[in-house]
Protein backbone atom coordinates (compact mmCIF):
# COMPACT_ATOMS: atom_id res chain seq x y z
CA UNK A 1 0.00 0.00 0.00
CA UNK A 2 1.28 3.72 -0.97
CA UNK A 3 1.32 5.48 2.50
CA UNK A 4 -0.08 9.24 2.78
CA UNK A 5 0.70 10.58 6.15
CA UNK A 6 0.76 13.84 8.06
CA UNK A 7 -1.34 15.99 5.12
CA UNK A 8 -3.98 18.08 4.33
CA UNK A 9 -6.66 18.12 1.37
CA UNK A 10 -9.34 20.23 0.41
CA UNK A 11 -9.35 20.16 -3.43
CA UNK A 12 -12.21 18.41 -5.63
CA UNK A 13 -11.62 14.59 -6.02
CA UNK A 14 -8.36 14.70 -4.14
CA UNK A 15 -7.04 11.17 -4.12
CA UNK A 16 -9.95 9.96 -6.77
CA UNK A 17 -9.52 6.87 -7.98
CA UNK A 18 -6.83 5.84 -5.78
CA UNK A 19 -6.08 1.97 -5.40
CA UNK A 20 -3.89 0.79 -2.44
CA UNK A 21 -3.76 3.34 -0.54
CA UNK A 22 -3.25 3.89 3.60
CA UNK A 23 -3.63 7.02 4.72
CA UNK A 24 -2.85 8.15 8.13
CA UNK A 25 -3.10 11.41 10.15
CA UNK A 26 -5.13 13.18 7.45
CA UNK A 27 -6.95 15.88 7.22
CA UNK A 28 -9.35 16.46 4.67
CA UNK A 29 -10.72 20.11 5.09
CA UNK A 30 -9.84 23.52 4.05
CA UNK A 31 -11.08 26.84 1.97
CA UNK A 32 -10.82 24.72 -1.57
CA UNK A 33 -14.36 22.99 -0.07
CA UNK A 34 -13.56 20.17 -2.24
CA UNK A 35 -15.84 16.76 -2.02
CA UNK A 36 -15.86 12.94 -2.86
CA UNK A 37 -11.88 12.87 -2.21
CA UNK A 38 -12.03 8.84 -2.29
CA UNK A 39 -14.86 8.79 -5.05
CA UNK A 40 -14.15 5.25 -6.91
CA UNK A 41 -11.48 3.84 -5.01
CA UNK A 42 -10.73 0.51 -3.71
CA UNK A 43 -8.28 -1.21 -1.08
CA UNK A 44 -8.13 1.75 1.43
CA UNK A 45 -7.08 1.96 4.79
CA UNK A 46 -7.73 5.54 6.64
CA UNK A 47 -6.38 5.54 10.20
CA UNK A 48 -6.63 8.83 11.98
CA UNK A 49 -7.98 10.93 9.93
CA UNK A 50 -10.19 14.00 9.89
CA UNK A 51 -13.13 14.01 7.26
CA UNK A 52 -14.52 17.67 7.16
CA UNK A 53 -15.82 17.81 3.68
CA UNK A 54 -18.48 16.40 1.50
CA UNK A 55 -19.10 12.80 0.13
CA UNK A 56 -15.59 11.63 1.10
CA UNK A 57 -16.27 8.11 0.38
CA UNK A 58 -18.77 7.41 -2.61
CA UNK A 59 -18.36 4.27 -4.88
CA UNK A 60 -15.51 2.82 -2.53
CA UNK A 61 -14.60 -0.87 -2.93
CA UNK A 62 -12.33 -2.47 0.36
CA UNK A 63 -12.36 0.07 2.52
CA UNK A 64 -11.29 0.37 6.63
CA UNK A 65 -11.93 3.33 8.34
CA UNK A 66 -10.19 2.63 11.32
CA UNK A 67 -10.20 5.80 14.49
CA UNK A 68 -11.41 8.48 11.73
CA UNK A 69 -13.86 11.36 12.84
CA UNK A 70 -16.68 12.66 10.13
CA UNK A 71 -17.97 16.02 11.08
CA UNK A 72 -21.59 17.34 10.30
CA UNK A 73 -19.74 19.20 7.06
CA UNK A 74 -18.81 15.39 5.89
CA UNK A 75 -22.63 14.77 4.82
CA UNK A 76 -23.50 11.59 3.13
CA UNK A 77 -19.73 10.24 3.91
CA UNK A 78 -20.41 6.70 2.44
CA UNK A 79 -23.07 6.01 -0.47
CA UNK A 80 -22.58 2.89 -3.11
CA UNK A 81 -19.91 1.26 -1.50
CA UNK A 82 -18.67 -2.41 -0.83
CA UNK A 83 -16.55 -4.53 1.22
CA UNK A 84 -16.94 -1.88 4.59
CA UNK A 85 -15.60 -1.70 7.84
CA UNK A 86 -15.44 1.20 10.06
CA UNK A 87 -14.10 0.48 13.63
CA UNK A 88 -13.79 2.98 16.54
CA UNK A 89 -15.02 6.30 14.42
CA UNK A 90 -17.47 8.77 15.12
CA UNK A 91 -19.68 9.72 11.97
CA UNK A 92 -21.25 13.13 12.56
CA UNK A 93 -22.96 14.32 8.94
CA UNK A 94 -26.60 13.23 7.76
CA UNK A 95 -26.78 10.41 5.65
CA UNK A 96 -23.65 8.79 6.75
CA UNK A 97 -24.53 5.38 5.29
CA UNK A 98 -26.63 4.99 1.98
CA UNK A 99 -27.05 1.47 -0.84
CA UNK A 100 -23.93 0.22 0.80
CA UNK A 101 -23.36 -3.82 1.13
CA UNK A 102 -21.51 -5.63 3.39
CA UNK A 103 -20.76 -2.88 6.00
CA UNK A 104 -19.51 -4.09 9.35
CA UNK A 105 -19.75 -1.10 12.41
CA UNK A 106 -18.10 -1.61 15.53
CA UNK A 107 -16.94 0.34 18.85
CA UNK A 108 -18.36 4.03 17.17
CA UNK A 109 -20.43 6.99 17.56
CA UNK A 110 -22.98 7.86 15.36
CA UNK A 111 -24.83 11.13 15.10
CA UNK A 112 -26.85 11.21 11.63
CA UNK A 113 -30.18 11.59 10.69
CA UNK A 114 -31.44 8.69 7.87
CA UNK A 115 -28.29 6.85 8.52
CA UNK A 116 -28.21 3.47 6.70
CA UNK A 117 -31.42 3.42 3.89
CA UNK A 118 -30.98 0.97 1.27
CA UNK A 119 -28.65 -1.15 2.57
CA UNK A 120 -27.58 -4.94 2.23
CA UNK A 121 -25.75 -7.29 5.07
CA UNK A 122 -25.08 -4.82 7.18
CA UNK A 123 -23.55 -5.44 11.02
CA UNK A 124 -23.13 -2.91 13.89
CA UNK A 125 -21.56 -4.07 17.35
CA UNK A 126 -21.17 -2.01 20.40
CA UNK A 127 -22.06 0.85 18.54
CA UNK A 128 -23.94 3.93 19.74
CA UNK A 129 -26.45 5.80 17.46
CA UNK A 130 -28.74 9.06 17.06
CA UNK A 131 -30.87 9.69 14.42
CA UNK A 132 -34.11 9.46 12.84
CA UNK A 133 -34.99 7.46 10.06
CA UNK A 134 -32.43 4.69 10.35
CA UNK A 135 -32.04 1.50 8.84
CA UNK A 136 -34.83 2.24 6.17
CA UNK A 137 -35.29 -0.26 4.07
CA UNK A 138 -32.52 -2.34 4.78
CA UNK A 139 -31.72 -6.15 4.81
CA UNK A 140 -30.15 -9.06 6.23
CA UNK A 141 -28.88 -7.11 9.09
CA UNK A 142 -27.07 -7.34 12.77
CA UNK A 143 -27.20 -5.51 15.35
CA UNK A 144 -25.50 -6.35 19.04
CA UNK A 145 -25.37 -3.94 22.15
CA UNK A 146 -26.41 -0.93 20.36
CA UNK A 147 -27.88 1.42 21.85
CA UNK A 148 -30.03 3.97 19.88
CA UNK A 149 -32.01 6.90 20.02
CA UNK A 150 -34.44 8.24 17.34
CA UNK A 151 -37.69 8.14 15.90
CA UNK A 152 -38.90 5.47 13.09
CA UNK A 153 -36.52 3.12 12.59
CA UNK A 154 -35.96 0.06 11.28
CA UNK A 155 -38.85 1.24 8.56
CA UNK A 156 -39.12 -1.25 5.80
CA UNK A 157 -36.20 -3.66 6.99
CA UNK A 158 -35.98 -6.93 5.85
CA UNK A 159 -34.49 -10.22 7.01
CA UNK A 160 -32.38 -9.65 10.55
CA UNK A 161 -31.50 -10.03 14.21
CA UNK A 162 -31.10 -7.39 17.27
CA UNK A 163 -29.80 -8.75 20.09
CA UNK A 164 -28.52 -7.20 23.49
CA UNK A 165 -29.23 -3.80 22.60
CA UNK A 166 -31.06 -0.77 23.76
CA UNK A 167 -33.66 0.88 21.47
CA UNK A 168 -35.45 4.46 22.56
CA UNK A 169 -37.62 4.51 19.26
CA UNK A 170 -40.90 5.62 18.60
CA UNK A 171 -42.96 3.63 15.66
CA UNK A 172 -40.26 1.27 15.18
CA UNK A 173 -40.74 -2.03 12.76
CA UNK A 174 -42.90 -0.39 11.02
CA UNK A 175 -43.43 -2.69 7.96
CA UNK A 176 -40.64 -4.45 8.86
CA UNK A 177 -39.97 -8.29 7.72
CA UNK A 178 -38.48 -11.20 9.08
CA UNK A 179 -36.94 -9.63 12.16
CA UNK A 180 -35.74 -11.91 15.37
CA UNK A 181 -35.01 -9.40 18.63
CA UNK A 182 -33.13 -11.23 21.75
CA UNK A 183 -33.12 -9.83 24.83
CA UNK A 184 -33.59 -6.20 23.90
CA UNK A 185 -35.27 -2.96 25.78
CA UNK A 186 -37.32 -0.99 23.19
CA UNK A 187 -38.99 2.09 24.39
CA UNK A 188 -41.67 3.90 22.57
CA UNK A 189 -45.17 4.56 20.79
CA UNK A 190 -46.27 2.50 18.35
CA UNK A 191 -44.01 -0.51 18.55
CA UNK A 192 -44.10 -2.76 15.32
CA UNK A 193 -47.52 -2.19 13.07
CA UNK A 194 -47.91 -3.51 9.98
CA UNK A 195 -44.69 -5.82 10.56
CA UNK A 196 -44.75 -9.10 9.41
CA UNK A 197 -42.90 -11.92 10.84
CA UNK A 198 -41.86 -9.93 13.86
CA UNK A 199 -40.40 -12.32 16.98
CA UNK A 200 -39.42 -11.02 19.91
CA UNK A 201 -37.89 -12.86 22.45
CA UNK A 202 -36.81 -11.88 26.43
CA UNK A 203 -37.63 -8.31 25.49
CA UNK A 204 -39.04 -5.95 27.67
CA UNK A 205 -41.78 -3.49 25.55
CA UNK A 206 -42.44 0.36 27.05
CA UNK A 207 -45.03 2.65 25.37
CA UNK A 208 -48.69 2.83 24.04
CA UNK A 209 -50.11 0.78 21.34
CA UNK A 210 -47.60 -1.38 20.73
CA UNK A 211 -47.98 -4.32 18.24
CA UNK A 212 -51.23 -3.88 15.92
CA UNK A 213 -51.81 -4.87 12.57
CA UNK A 214 -49.40 -7.30 12.72
CA UNK A 215 -49.18 -10.61 11.29
CA UNK A 216 -47.16 -13.98 11.78
CA UNK A 217 -45.97 -11.77 15.34
CA UNK A 218 -44.81 -14.07 18.01
CA UNK A 219 -43.87 -12.65 21.58
CA UNK A 220 -41.44 -14.91 23.88
CA UNK A 221 -41.48 -14.60 27.42
CA UNK A 222 -41.49 -10.81 27.14
CA UNK A 223 -42.52 -7.75 29.77
CA UNK A 224 -44.75 -4.80 28.57
CA UNK A 225 -45.16 -1.98 30.64
CA UNK A 226 -47.06 1.19 29.86
CA UNK A 227 -48.55 -1.05 27.04
CA UNK A 228 -52.64 0.07 26.77
CA UNK A 229 -54.67 -1.11 23.61
CA UNK A 230 -51.99 -3.83 22.54
CA UNK A 231 -51.95 -6.21 19.54
CA UNK A 232 -55.00 -4.43 17.70
CA UNK A 233 -55.67 -6.57 14.59
CA UNK A 234 -52.62 -8.48 15.13
CA UNK A 235 -52.33 -12.13 14.22
CA UNK A 236 -50.22 -12.90 17.44
CA UNK A 237 -48.71 -15.81 19.63
CA UNK A 238 -47.68 -14.25 23.18
CA UNK A 239 -46.34 -15.19 26.34
CA UNK A 240 -46.00 -12.33 28.46
CA UNK A 241 -44.12 -12.58 31.67
CA UNK A 242 -45.51 -9.05 32.94
CA UNK A 243 -49.24 -7.42 33.71
CA UNK A 244 -50.87 -5.59 30.95
CA UNK A 245 -52.72 -2.22 31.13
CA UNK A 246 -54.71 -3.45 27.89
CA UNK A 247 -55.24 -5.83 25.25
CA UNK A 248 -57.31 -4.71 22.02
CA UNK A 249 -59.38 -6.96 19.47
CA UNK A 250 -56.16 -8.94 18.54
CA UNK A 251 -57.40 -10.96 15.43
CA UNK A 252 -56.17 -14.21 15.78
CA UNK A 253 -53.68 -16.78 17.77
CA UNK A 254 -53.22 -16.84 21.62
CA UNK A 255 -52.26 -14.27 24.10
CA UNK A 256 -50.94 -15.27 27.83
CA UNK A 257 -50.09 -12.81 30.38
CA UNK A 258 -50.43 -12.97 34.20
CA UNK A 259 -52.78 -10.21 34.72
CA UNK A 260 -54.68 -7.84 31.94
CA UNK A 261 -56.65 -4.77 33.40
CA UNK A 262 -58.89 -4.61 30.44
CA UNK A 263 -59.68 -6.63 27.48
CA UNK A 264 -61.49 -5.21 24.60
CA UNK A 265 -63.54 -7.27 22.48
CA UNK A 266 -65.82 -5.55 20.49
CA UNK A 267 -64.60 -6.38 16.82
CA UNK A 268 -66.67 -9.88 16.04
CA UNK A 269 -63.94 -10.99 13.62
CA UNK A 270 -61.23 -11.08 16.61
CA UNK A 271 -60.90 -14.94 17.62
CA UNK A 272 -57.94 -14.57 19.60
CA UNK A 273 -57.14 -16.99 22.52
CA UNK A 274 -56.52 -14.63 25.89
CA UNK A 275 -55.63 -16.45 28.62
CA UNK A 276 -55.13 -14.96 31.95
CA UNK A 277 -53.67 -16.53 35.45
CA UNK A 278 -50.46 -16.39 37.16
CA UNK A 279 -49.48 -20.22 35.84
CA UNK A 280 -49.49 -20.06 32.54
Amino acid sequence: MKQIINECFDTERALYGSDGLHIKNCRFTGPADGESALKESKNILAEKCYFNLRYPFWHVTGAKVDRCRLTGKARAGFWYCRDLEIVSSRLCGIKALRECENVNVSNSYIKSNEFGWLCKDISLKDTSIEGEYFMLSSSNIHLENVELKGKYSFQYVNNGIIEDSMLNTKDAFWHARNLHVKNTVIKGEYLGWYSEGLTLENCTIIGTQPLCYCKDLRLINCKMYECDLAFEKSHVEAIITEPIISIKNPLSGYIKAPCVDEIILDDKNSTCKISVGANL
